[in-house]
């Protein structure tokens, strides 16, 4: 597993070896930092069941200004911390051994605020909903923030989740991410997101 873009393209992370964690394949975290394109430069990343931290150490290498990372697994939260060390990125990173759902509150008492996170929970867990519903609820985000999730293609997810509301979805083999923005301020009507498939 390596890096794809950006400042340390080709750097090789650390693995995880067994199971317990889904890492994002290489073509789908291709697929979504091409969707998200300059999107990234300059944000805050929150990376929410960060499994081995390969999301939010594309987005940093990406020019992300920061990220934060999210696992309640010790062994997760090894590796993401030796990946970090791996970039050199320890400046610019933080890591919580915590819920995720705990996370997402705290942050938001904290007064904390991202412009774009992460959601890549189990599949079929029910967490990623659960997740982003709390994103939705507790809004530890800035205006306009997007919040990509990452789900079993057959999962059904709601088309809004609070002030957040679903702008895109894209589907590559058996993963679905899905992209809503954060629109506190938006009116109540609502455009239908637009759909794509890649069976590839």
């Amino acid at each position: 597993m390596r890096i794809i873009g950006g400042a340390h393209r080709g750097r090789k992370l650390a693995e995880w070896h067994g199971t317990g964690i889904r890492p994002l394949r290489d073509r789908v975290r291709t697929a979504l930092f091409d969707t998200l394109g300059g999107l990234v430069a300059g944000v805050e990343f929150l990376d929410l069941f960060a499994g081995t931290g390969a999301v939010g150490l594309e987005a940093l290498s990406r020019g992300a200004r920061r990220a934060v990372f999210v696992d309640s697994s010790p062994h997760a939260v090894r590796l993401i911390q030796e990946n970090i060390r791996r970039l050199g990125y320890q400046d610019r990173t933080e890591v919580l051994r915590v819920d995720a759902l705990a996370a997402i509150r705290a942050l938001a008492e904290q007064g904390r605020t991202f412009e774009l996170a992460f959601v890549g929970a189990p599949y079929e867990s029910g967490l990623a909903q659960r997740a982003m519903a709390a994103l939705g609820e507790f809004v530890p985000l800035a205006p306009g923030a997007l919040v990509v999730a990452e789900t079993f293609h057959k999962e059904e997810v709601a088309a809004r989740y609070g002030a957040l509301r679903l702008e895109l979805q894209r589907v590559y083999g058996e993963t679905r991410l899905s992209f809503y923005r954060f629109a506190p301020d938006e009116a109540a009507g609502y455009t239908a997101p637009q759909q794509g498939v890649d069976d590839g």
